[in-house]
């Protein structure tokens, strides 16, 4: 009796999934910093508070900002490793980066979307591509 096997093969796809782990931590030191910066200067931004579509202060949002660069950085770390939750959690951690600078755009408009265009990429090679980390040649 012969048993049919199914093998899954990695492709040019794992690199960008280790990439994303890495885009991952750096988006949390990413976050740390842009979290401090509201929290120490609050004159950095283009915009008062009350301009921000979320009526919080840079305070708040700074220390928002720096809880989701902690988390990033563990998430990051966790897709690294291979770990199918670490990767699921990545995906859903870059559309709530997404949403949130989006709502913090009118305070850097060309850094929230440089940061938006990273969250799009490990998006896609996280649900994509994701399973090619932990496949075997």
């Amino acid at each position: 009796m012969s048993a049919t096997r199914t093998t899954e093969r990695t492709t040019g796809w794992t690199g960008w999934v280790a990439f994303c782990g890495i885009m991952l931590v750096l988006l949390g030191l990413f976050h740390a910093v842009e979290g401090l910066v509201a929290v120490f200067d609050k004159g950095y931004y283009l915009v008062a508070p009350s301009g921000l579509p979320v009526h919080l202060s840079y305070n708040v949002w700074g220390w928002l900002q720096v809880g989701m660069g902690v988390v990033a950085v563990l998430v990051g770390i966790g897709v690294l490793a291979g770990n199918t939750i670490a990767q699921v959690a990545g995906a859903v951690f870059a559309a709530a980066s997404a949403v949130v600078h989006l709502l913090f755009i009118a305070a850097y408009p060309v850094w929230a979307i440089v940061i938006i265009t990273v969250d799009v990429l490990i998006i896609y090679a996280l649900l994509v591509h994701g399973k090619e980390i932990t496949a075997k040649d």
